[in-house]
């Protein structure tokens, strides 16, 4: 049966179809968000970094990007121009070339905005970084001085400041508004200790409550202080404050200007010079585990996935901010093999520092290196900052077999790998991804990502999923396992 449309009601559906079209045209297009990589005063380590930020929206058809460099805010100075399609997979990224790196040592501004097919532009994003490519080659030589107790001036949650376990970094103290001209903090660190760097961090996402003025005072009885350091012009959410050690047990922050209504601050960690302990291994083989999790833990059941795997084998868990060359040289007796453990906080909110000695491990260590998650990243990390992105949103296992997770697929014979399922599946918990591997890398598996690598000398692996989490559509556990065995294998006099 055919049915007639009358005059009215179809003059109905082209005005509708047409108000459709000018409402669509009518979309103003939004600004790029600059929170992927590199993040606001993020310090890079590569000369040639990665810009990447998350799609505008709105517009007419397809959209452009339009990206400039400069050593200054207006855009003036030593201006760099490029333009990039967008990506349709949500986040887009331009890579410097190698024909044209950025001045070592110095502050860059970058901003980006979008243009449709009808030539509209958007609004700019802004955003800032530095370079500096040697502040990640060695060992930071300083050790975390956690304080004992915390009190504040007013306002609630003081323990956030020195919630390290708080992978997020999302908690913190706020001041109680409106307080009196100054807020503080006094930490008491239970003994005297000489301090020579502070790490502040405020929120990242909203500039309501960063400190801009301030001052650190320190006492030997918290009742007669010295200033150690002073912070007049602040205008980021992350300080590190380099000074003159200075000796003493209580350390106090006292802030007299802060934008908003009141400060507010997410975490507080101070560093005494010299190495952390070293640790003493088992008689037996053993794995060294370097625990990347913001307190020095694994992120999964590591260890205890290692020796049900390979029982002869025990393993020893280290903070990756206590991992150094320096520590594996002064081992009574060496591991087999090292694993890099996951960790579930984004690098932006992160000390990045503290992954020194991390790197020179992955750099010289002469064992053989298997990277999880974030450990699989610190292998390229170890090669320059923003190798490495956020991704823009997060891949977590949440059911049996998901099927985005059906699709890693193997690129290369490797003896690790051998055997697996095409495609395979394995659980995936993570929201950042390689981009750019270094030189001398392999990319061993993907899925619309990089998911696995190896280096050329085959002494280095790396896997974003996870092949230790215990589960039953984990078909990749024979990658840790092979892993594990192969080490203990060539390690074992013939």
């Amino acid at each position: 049966m055919r049915y007639r449309m009358s005059p009215l009601l179809v003059l109905a559906v082209i005005l509708g179809g047409l108000s459709g079209a000018v409402a669509l045209a009518a979309c103003p297009i939004s600004a790029p968000q600059l929170t992927t990589n590199p993040d606001f005063d993020v310090i890079v380590t590569r000369r040639t970094p990665l810009l990447s930020f998350k799609n505008a929206t709105g517009g007419q058809g397809k959209r452009v990007y339009e990206i400039q460099l400069a050593r200054d805010k207006a855009f003036a100075e030593d201006r760099l121009d490029y333009t990039l399609p967008e990506n349709p997979e949500g986040v887009s990224a331009l890579a410097i070339p190698d024909q044209k790196p950025l001045a070592d040592g110095t502050r860059w501004y970058w901003r980006v905005r979008a243009t449709d097919e009808a030539g509209a532009h958007g609004p700019w994003a802004v955003s800032r970084f530095s370079v500096d490519t040697a502040s990640d080659k060695a060992f930071m030589n300083l050790t975390r001085a956690v304080p004992v107790s915390v009190k504040v001036s007013s306002g609630s949650d003081p323990k956030n400041l020195l919630d390290y376990t708080d992978q997020g970094l999302s908690t913190q103290w706020r001041a109680a508004p409106p307080g009196p001209d100054t807020a503080w903090v006094e930490l008491d660190l239970g003994r005297e200790r000489s301090i020579s760097r502070i790490w502040m961090l405020a929120d990242s996402g909203n500039r309501d409550g960063w400190p801009v003025a301030f001052r650190w005072l320190a006492s030997p009885d918290g009742v007669t202080w010295k200033e150690a350091v002073k912070v007049t012009d602040g205008d980021t959410y992350r300080f590190i404050l380099d000074f003159a050690g200075v000796s003493a047990r209580f350390w106090r922050l006292e802030i007299s200007g802060w934008t908003g209504y009141a400060p507010g601050i997410n975490e507080l960690l101070l560093y005494s010079p010299g190495l952390p302990p070293v640790p003493s291994p088992p008689a037996g083989p053993y794995v060294l585990v370097i625990g990347n999790q913001h307190n020095g833990a694994a992120f999964t059941e590591l260890a205890a996935r290692v020796h049900e795997m390979v029982p002869e084998l025990s393993t020893v868990t280290v903070p990756y901010y206590e991992a150094s060359m320096a520590m594996y040289e002064a081992l009574a007796k060496k591991p087999v093999a090292i694993l890099l453990s996951g960790n579930n906080a984004d690098y932006n909110d992160l000390p990045m520092f503290e992954y020194n000695g991390e790197f020179e491990i992955i750099r010289a260590a002469p064992v053989p290196i298997l990277g999880i998650c974030a450990g699989h990243q610190m292998l390229s990390f170890a090669s320059g900052y923003t190798r490495v992105r956020s991704m823009g949103r997060s891949d977590i296992s949440a059911m049996e077999k998901p099927a985005r997770y059906a699709e890693i697929r193997t690129l290369v014979d490797d003896p690790l790998f051998r055997g697996l399922p095409q495609p395979f599946t394995a659980p995936e918990v993570h929201g950042w991804a390689v981009y750019d591997p270094p030189q001398g890398f392999t990319v061993v598996a993907k899925s619309t990502y990089i998911q696995a690598v190896r280096s050329q000398d085959g002494r280095l692996h790396g896997t974003q999923f996870h092949p230790e989490i215990k589960v039953s559509y984990n078909q990749a556990e024979n990658v840790l396992r092979r892993f594990l065995r192969d080490a203990l294998a060539q390690s074992t006099p013939r």
